[in-house]
């Protein structure tokens, strides 16, 4: 059964969503079978893999009105499909916050369809909502990409704390998969201080990749290209096919996949 892994961050322009699709790309083509779910009412997972226009979305799946299998879509990325979102999403919170299991929707609509993946990877919105809590309740592991900013850790201790919580009742068995430094700018004093103080705090938890800044990585969703396909030569590519050799290191580290 493949494992889920959860992309989350309660920061907006983090790059959990640019993480989600450029890792499912690099291990998409590395042979595993990937389902990306856009679990995020801004769409951006959808629009940037070029599905712009779906009929059916994951809020759909959420309110039990299709089957996670009839809403999967192809996408150009080798091995990767998509379970992709629209704006209705943004309802989704209000009307899953009277359901019963209402922490667990996500969870239970994945489980006839993650036994055909290697790997099930959702992105999240920006905040700690009810979509966040079945992500990270669905999952197996987590990715937490954290921008190399001032005050990049303020908020990753909340999320952390929401993790124990979830571990402690909803879902015992998720686990941090590793803290990943994106939009990193090599030139600047203060990217190299936040790296430090982060691995500071997370010396084991903090993946070795360290994601750039790069014009490549920003521009290919307005192609409705993963990096791989749209500059493979960049050092944004090069970044992401690194984290997944990496990210894959780790789970078979902790005996998954």
């Amino acid at each position: 059964m493949g494992a889920v892994i959860a992309f989350a961050n309660q920061k907006g322009g983090v790059g959990k969503t640019t993480t989600a699709i450029n890792l499912a790309a690099y291990m998409g083509a590395a042979g595993h079978r990937i389902l990306l779910v856009d679990g995020d009412s801004q769409a951006n997972a959808t629009s940037s893999l070029g599905l712009r226009h779906t009929s059916r979305s994951l809020y759909d799946v959420l309110m039990g009105d299709a089957a996670a299998e009839d809403v999967i879509l192809s996408t150009e990325e080798p091995g990767v499909h998509l379970l992709p979102a629209t704006p209705d999403l943004a309802g989704a919170e209000v009307e899953m916050a009277t359901m019963d299991g209402r922490e667990r929707l996500l969870r239970s609509a994945l489980a006839g369809v993650r036994g055909r993946y290697d790997f099930v990877f959702v992105d999240t919105p920006p905040s700690l909502g009810l979509l966040t809590i079945n992500a990270l309740v669905a999952a197996d592991f987590l990715i937490v990409p954290l921008q190399s900013e001032y005050l990049a850790l303020e908020g990753l201790t909340r999320l952390l704390d929401t993790v124990e919580r979830i571990r402690n009742g909803l879902n015992p068995d998720l686990r941090l998969l590793g803290i990943l430094l994106t939009m990193y700018d090599r030139r600047t004093t203060l990217a190299k201080e936040v790296e430090q103080e982060v691995r500071r705090y997370f010396p084991e938890e903090t993946f070795t990749t360290v994601v750039p800044r790069s014009v490549r990585l920003s521009e290919s969703p307005s192609y409705g290209m993963s990096i791989r396909s749209y500059a493979p030569s960049s050092s944004g590519a090069e970044a992401y096919r690194q984290l997944a050799d990496e990210v894959w290191a780790r789970i078979k580290a902790f005996g998954t996949g």
